[in-house]
């Protein structure tokens, strides 16, 4: 069920009967602004009915000006309101509504919320005293004076002259019928019943009315006028309100609906994100609990690994202490006997410990006091229960005995190029470290020209190798400082600028102008070679330097210049 169709039953049921008191009391017939029985209702402009005193004690929201003396003019906005009119907001819907200058007494009275307070009085068997002399139960009612009466008064009521013809009703009758038909009387003048219609001033009036304060006016009975005036109520409720009330409740049961798909989705995500989280809190659990175990584990073999370190040390300890001992003391208090007869022995023994025992230099002994383990947190740790995760145990420290260096830069490079090489950090088992971040400082410097260095730059892959660069300079040897390997520079290879022909006469069409670098020539003012001509060298060469040689250097201009033009030092292959 929609929240649409449970409003509209709560609204019905809430009609049908609510408490108050602890009696069930028709809603129709209850103020919103006081919570009790009408008394005076009034209908504002918004359609909604309150107490008359109820309205008066509404704050006011804003009031017209009166007319301003020197231009005769509002000093509010200007428009249909007269001066003096008080603007309220109504209880129940917030519009801003207009008070008449005279108060809620200017105001239309309801009288349908009238008739409900009486019909809800006879339905809770309330106490009906007679309105006239107030002193036993009422029995019936009055249609045109609206008062309750006792069964005297009633006689009474019907002898007197004036009120003979009153419609009198015994409330019982009205109890039964559920519904109650009285006449709407003047409030000029009472006891005269509104018959009548003045269509100038669209009111309702009585007969004095019509003979005083209407008499031009041409008033007419209202059984004449109300079809025409209540087809019009009809035709803007059913020809423009009705539609309108469908289409507003077909928007209001899509943004019901919406809303209700909303909050549906919103619940569905949230039971995901909270089912994610579990998951994901679990995975974490796990991941810090094979952390926690891969700890222990290094735990254990770091420590296996100083008791074996310990026990070697101890056990060479005593072995070298014995020896040293057993030797002191043969040569401190034996006789010469005693000692030649144990120097065999004791020789074998001091000269074994010399050669094969345990001796580790002090620099060569590093203690594993733990310095390398570490928990790096920002570093990916794969996929834990298919969530990826973060933070490992780093347990490899850098032994630079173990680093190596790749690539060809670092054996060979060529004058004015870029030269690279990768230098690799190991650990002390020979493994790659995993990580970078290690301090890295590589330095090229030239065997013979002591002042000559190469400028070097040095990249951190983060995964445990470092980029060096550099750009080569002077050519020679260079060393890099904490390596074995020398860095040949080499003269930078001179590209041929021409092209690798036949004969000049061949590759230009037949120009006359093109020229060769070798030294033939051919008659006819042609300046190039050609095949069988003089100084050709019979074969393909370049036309830049005459070098025969595809797969070679150009020869630089000043070996060309000092080579005699008729000579053929120009095609010599390099």
């Amino acid at each position: 069920m929609s929240q649409s169709e449970r409003r509209e039953n709560a609204e019905e049921s809430k009609l049908r009967s609510e408490p108050q008191n602890g009696v069930l009391v028709n809603p129709r017939a209850v103020c919103n602004g006081c919570t009790r029985l009408y008394r005076d209702p009034k209908i504002l402009p918004c359609l909604h009915t309150f107490c008359s005193d109820c309205i008066g004690q509404l704050e006011p929201f804003s009031v017209s000006s009166r007319k301003s003396p020197e231009n005769g003019k509002s000093e509010a906005a200007q428009g249909d309101r007269p001066a003096g009119t008080v603007t309220v907001l109504c209880p129940d819907c917030d519009s801003e509504v207009d008070i008449p200058p005279s108060g809620p007494g200017g105001l239309s009275t309801d009288h349908l919320a009238l008739d409900e307070v009486f019909l809800e009085t006879l339905a809770t068997d309330g106490p009906l005293g007679c309105d006239l002399c107030g002193e036993v139960g009422a029995e019936s009612r009055c249609d045109v004076c609206c008062v309750n009466l006792c069964a005297f008064c009633c006689q009474a009521h019907r002898r007197q002259k004036r009120t003979a013809c009153h419609s009198v009703q015994r409330l019982e009758e009205l109890k039964s019928r559920g519904r109650l038909c009285r006449p709407v009387l003047c409030s000029l003048h009472p006891g005269q019943e509104l018959r009548l219609f003045c269509q100038p001033c669209d009111l309702p009036v009585c007969l004095e009315c019509a003979a005083t304060l209407h008499r031009d006016h041409g008033c007419c009975p209202t059984r004449d006028v109300i079809d025409r005036h209540g087809e019009r109520i009809r035709e803007v409720v059913a020809v423009r309100l009705r539609p309108r009330m469908e289409r507003l409740k077909d928007s209001l049961q899509k943004v019901e609906v919406s809303q209700e798909a909303l909050q549906a989705r919103v619940d569905a995500t949230a039971n995901e994100v909270r089912a994610f989280a579990r998951a994901y809190a679990s995975a974490v659990e796990n991941h810090c609990l094979s952390l926690l175990h891969r700890l222990e584990e290094l735990r254990v073999q770091r420590r296996n690994q100083l008791h074996l370190q310990r026990a070697q040390l101890q056990q060479a300890l005593l072995d070298v202490g014995g020896g040293v001992e057993f030797a002191e003391r043969l040569l401190s208090c034996g006789s010469d006997a005693e000692i030649l007869s144990a120097k065999g022995v004791t020789l074998r023994r001091l000269t074994g410990l010399t050669e094969t025992g345990y001796d580790p230099h002090p620099a060569n002994v590093a203690p594993d006091d733990g310095g390398g383990i570490s928990f790096m947190a920002r570093e990916p740790a794969g996929e834990v229960e298919g969530y990826p995760l973060v933070g490992v145990i780093n347990s490899k420290t850098v032994d630079i005995s173990k680093c190596t260096v790749e690539g060809e830069g670092l054996q060979r490079g060529v004058e004015g190029q870029q030269g690279h090489f990768t230098l690799v950090c190991r650990d002390s088992a020979g493994e790659q470290v995993e990580r970078g971040g290690e301090h890295v400082l590589v330095s090229i410097v030239h065997k013979e020209k002591k002042d000559c260095s190469l400028e070097t730059t040095v990249a951190d892959n983060s995964d445990g190798s470092y980029r060096a660069s550099y750009a080569a300079g002077d050519t020679g040897a260079y060393s890099v400082w904490g390596s074995p390997f020398l860095l040949h520079v080499k003269r930078k290879s001179r590209r041929h600028g021409g092209t690798f022909h036949c004969c000049s006469f061949c590759s230009s069409g037949g120009a006359k102008e093109a020229r060769c670098g070798c030294t033939g020539t051919m008659p006819g003012g042609f300046k190039g070679c050609g095949h069988g001509h003089k100084g050709h060298p019979g074969k393909p060469h370049w036309s830049c330097c005459g070098s025969a040689a595809e797969q070679s250097e150009c020869l630089p201009q000043s070996v060309l210049a000092a080579v005699s033009p008729r000579g053929h030092l120009r095609t010599v292959e390099l």
